[in-house]
């Protein structure tokens, strides 16, 4: 864990020994989930089973919460060297937690850094940036103040990651991320004033005959051509995964 911050080492050590144990567990990795404000769930599965890892050498996972998504990255690319980044030293001391008891801890640093700080400062390209941010820009903040700060556009907005992140792409980079899909008309504006590209957009719906709920989004340093395409996560009834979601999630579900 990079970072300055004696805390940040006294808070890990008492994670190690004290905190209770909730685990999620995936194939080939597990995630500790107590202390982080961003929890396992459905959206960062998705972005890190949908995103593009191709001829991938840096990764930059931002708002990496457990280090769900960094940790999802490191199966997928067997050479990438990842930076899991997050404003929130709790997050840290778990992320730090995870990867360290991951396959992949020698590829995979947590940095504890405000996003745009770092993109000022960090003089580094990525070939892919990846994130769930936060979604909520409007309600009642949660009380926690780590949670607010994962879920709620208080100290990352959709602008700012996308705006920064032409600062660290490198030539061939990409921008892969999830937003609600009440917020599309939003992003394509925010895309139409940045030099950058929408390269893929795939819509994801809960269940057949339902409303689409989620974006996934791939931006790039340059135009490959716009696919689209749509992903409906359950069938008829609950529980029961489409064909489309469990060939996606496979590699990472138990029970897929």
């Amino acid at each position: 864990m990079q970072s300055g911050d004696s805390r940040l080492h006294a808070l890990f050590l008492l994670f190690e020994t004290n905190m209770r144990e909730h685990v999620f567990r995936f194939k080939q990795f597990s995630v500790k989930n107590e202390i982080s404000a961003m929890k396992v769930g459905t959206d960062g599965v998705l972005v890190g089973a949908w995103c593009d890892v191709s001829n991938v050498e840096n990764v930059l996972d931002v708002g990496t919460g457990t280090g769900l998504i960094a940790l999802m990255i490191a199966q997928r690319n067997e050479k990438a060297a990842i930076d899991a980044l997050d404003i929130d030293a709790t997050a840290c001391v778990e992320a730090t937690y995870n990867v360290n008891n991951s396959p992949w801890k020698n590829r995979i640093k947590v940095i504890n850094d405000d996003y745009v700080n770092y993109a000022k400062k960090c003089g580094k390209k990525y070939d892919l940036i990846v994130s769930n941010p936060p979604f909520f820009n409007n309600g009642v903040l949660p009380p926690n103040q780590e949670r607010s700060m994962a879920r709620h556009c208080i100290n990352l907005s959709f602008e700012e990651l996308i705006s920064n992140a032409m600062q660290l792409m490198s030539e061939n980079g990409r921008l892969c991320f999830i937003s609600p899909s009440d917020i599309e008309t939003s992003i394509s504006g925010i895309l139409s004033n940045v030099n950058l590209h929408l390269n893929k957009k795939t819509l994801v719906f809960p269940k057949p005959g339902s409303m689409a709920k989620r974006i996934l989004w791939e931006i790039g340093a340059r135009s490959v051509g716009l696919k689209e395409s749509s992903l409906t996560i359950e069938k008829d009834s609950h529980h029961e995964y489409s064909a489309d979601y469990v060939n996606l999630t496979k590699d990472f579900y138990l029970k897929m």
